[in-house]
């Protein structure tokens, strides 16, 4: 079952004040940027936190579960945690802030 437009656009709209954030769609599901890093996945109308150390401590005992057959376990966060925008917005910069920038890809040379 892929993801809803909704459900992404409701998502973005809670998390909006963490920084720069967009999604793209990928396979009928979407990531989540904050800042231009990859921070979650949303799949099946789902929400999929990258975890991390801080996000853990933030969350104190997340549910983990993959977003997708064969992905490593990620904070699988309950829909009725996305209406607390700001927990939600916090936990979304908290992973923003401790993930590393992305590689900037190389242009092939001719």
């Amino acid at each position: 079952m892929a993801t809803q437009q909704q459900t992404v656009d409701f998502i973005i709209e809670q998390v909006s004040t963490a920084g720069v954030i967009r999604s793209r769609k990928l396979f009928g599901e979407y990531a989540l940027y904050c800042n231009e890093k990859v921070v979650a996945f949303i799949c099946d109308d789902q929400l999929f936190i990258k975890p991390t150390h801080a996000g853990r401590s933030f969350i104190s005992t997340p549910h983990e579960a993959a977003p997708y057959r064969g992905a490593k376990l990620y904070f699988q966060i309950p829909q009725e945690r996305w209406d607390d925008y700001e927990w939600l917005t916090q936990l979304v910069r908290i992973t923003a802030d401790t993930r590393p920038m992305p590689q900037s890809k190389r242009t092939k040379r001719t």
